[in-house]
């Protein structure tokens, strides 16, 4: 049963947010914000696919146990293409509200990206091995946290400041993800029904691309 619900729900998911990129990108009519949204979330599903596709072949075949190396090298995908995203988010925010300058800020955003980024290439996560350190996970996961911070930030000042009711919630989307997926980084190991949490996590990074594809459909 396990099988067949998280495979439709992650086949819908990676449809839905792949076709609303590729329409996003196609529909934006010159607009660099909704363009970039576009790929954003073209790379949000296009990475996720990379974990989500061999876990479905996982469990409708011989079990996840089966599949550590494919799984392993999918997350390890998955969480570089993450950090690629709220790197576009960032320079949507910047287009969406005219964002002039502010090196120092761009130059944060890139440091904690590359910091991120890094962390996930050395050795020490073992992202093939079926008992990689809980350890390199929380290390990994800081920085990106940190980036995930600066974006909630970002977004819930400048929407207030210019009353953007399109995106008024895109903070909020951006903390559900991390709170849904800061318990499974910690505990989904030891108890594995925490990795449920990862649902929830993906309908906010759903609700944070039908925000901008609203948007666009209001404002093109």
């Amino acid at each position: 049963m396990q099988a067949i619900v998280e495979t439709l729900f992650d086949a819908v998911y990676l449809i839905s947010v792949i076709t609303i990129g590729i329409l996003m990108i196609r529909g934006s009519k010159g607009q660099a914000q909704f363009r970039l949204f576009g790929w954003m979330a073209v790379v949000l599903g296009a990475g996720d696919s990379f974990h989500l596709v061999p876990r479905a072949l996982a469990l409708c075949t011989t079990g996840l146990e089966n599949y550590t190396v494919a799984l392993g090298l999918g997350k390890w995908i998955t969480s570089v293409t993450m950090t690629v995203f709220y790197i576009l988010l960032y320079y949507v925010w910047r287009k969406r509200y005219a964002v002039q300058g502010k090196n120092g800020l761009t130059a944060a955003i890139y440091l904690l990206a590359g910091v991120r980024i890094a962390l996930c290439m050395l050795p020490q996560s073992q992202w093939l091995s079926a008992d990689a350190p809980l350890s390199w996970g929380i290390w990994r996961n800081i920085p990106f946290a940190l980036l995930g911070l600066v974006i909630i930030v970002l977004f819930f000042r400048s929407a207030k400041e210019h009353g953007d009711k399109a995106f008024r919630w895109m903070w909020l989307t951006i903390v559900l993800s991390f709170g849904f997926y800061i318990p499974v980084v910690l505990w989904a190991d030891t108890i594995p029904l925490i990795g449920m949490l990862m649902i929830p996590k993906t309908c906010a990074y759903v609700w944070t691309v039908l925000i901008g594809y609203s948007a666009m459909k209001q404002e093109v």
